[in-house]
């Protein structure tokens, strides 16, 4: 997996780029792979962290949502004579996958795949005219349907939340009166109209359409709901002293998974002026620093790393807690299931 194609990566309308696992010798550091541990990777993409680990003479169970992805590996899982299991699912389901005994790791690389981006068909990239669909298990509601569909309220809530959007407002409404005559079929449609709407300024470092298209894709595929399930699903996964290693590519999933590491760290709740009411238990230890980003000599050679940031936990023998969404401050964004064709 590689870098959000917008959210001010550098990268912005994804082309052509070579996949390169970002920050790996960290993530590697991190996770500590080693012969007799199984750790599973939930964002196998191209397969370059499962490549790593297995070469540490680690196993892995290998999890990701894009049947593209499932097919191109089968490869690697042929090469590696059962060290690696291979698996199509999405990773806030690891769970599922996991062995009763316990994992040694979970590695999480969020972000959309150099690949995913490079196929026009998968409509990922305004670069590319193609369907407008970005759908990362290429099913259930795409990014045409919430285009065409969604109310101007719930599209500025997804514009200016999920893409920061400061223009949402603008492009809500020209939407609407646009597919009021044609619907949008096509990713050069849809960023067409955002150019003319809010033309691209000598200062900016982006695409005007970028933050719209961040926002598309992580609402299609839940991209946020699925990265706080996953952290959930680890904690309750990894066995005392595993490891959970994330990278992330966006302020947005940074922000989820800094809250947390923040939360399982334990804390007393109750006010500093009151006695302690009830102690928590961590569930976590910070791994090293609490945040690390690319090397300079690495974006130079990766752009993609430029907005990477890698947080890790040390997993205690404490039980794990409630999976409460709560914990993130999730705003309330329409329903995927009533938007579909």
């Amino acid at each position: 997996m590689v870098a959000n194609p917008g959210g001010g990566s550098t990268d912005a309308g994804g082309g052509p780029v070579r996949h390169i696992p970002v920050l790996l010798d960290e993530v590697l550091a991190a996770l500590a792979p080693a012969p007799g541990k199984l750790i599973l990777d939930g964002t196998f993409g191209a397969g370059g962290y499962s490549s790593a680990i297995l070469a540490a003479g680690a196993e892995v169970i290998a999890l990701d949502r894009d049947p593209t992805a499932i097919a191109s590996g089968q490869a690697m899982v042929a090469a590696h004579g059962g060290r690696l299991r291979l698996v199509h699912s999405q990773f806030s389901h690891l769970g599922d996958h996991a062995p009763q005994g316990g994992l040694d790791g979970v590695v999480l690389d969020i972000g959309v795949s150099s690949m995913q981006i490079d196929e026009a068909e998968r409509g990922f990239s305004f670069q590319k005219n193609g369907p407008l669909d970005m759908r990362m298990s290429a099913e259930g509601v795409s990014a045409a349907d919430v285009v065409n569909r969604a109310k101007v309220a719930d599209l500025i809530r997804i514009f200016h939340f999920l893409g920061e959007e400061s223009q949402a407002p603008r492009i809500a409404h020209a939407i609407e009166k646009r597919r009021a005559e044609k619907p949008f079929e096509t990713t050069r449609d849809l960023a067409g109209l955002i150019e003319l709407v809010t033309p691209r300024k000598m200062k900016d470092k982006i695409h005007p359409a970028t933050r719209v298209f961040q926002a598309l894709r992580i609402f299609v595929n839940d991209e946020l709901g699925e990265l706080a399930q996953a952290l959930f699903a680890a904690e309750t996964s990894l066995k005392p002293g595993g490891r959970l290693v994330v990278v992330t590519f966006h302020s947005l999933e940074d922000r989820i998974v800094k809250k947390f590491f923040s939360d399982r760290a334990g804390k007393a709740s109750g006010s500093r002026h009151l006695p302690v009411a009830h102690e928590r238990a961590a569930t976590f230890a910070v791994i090293g620093k609490s945040m690390v980003s690319a090397s300079e000599a690495e974006a130079e050679i990766n752009p993609r790393a430029r907005s990477a940031k890698l947080r890790a936990g040390l997993r205690t023998d404490a039980a794990a807690e409630a999976a409460d969404m709560s914990l993130f401050g999730f705003p309330s964004l329409a329903s995927l299931g009533k938007l579909g064709g």
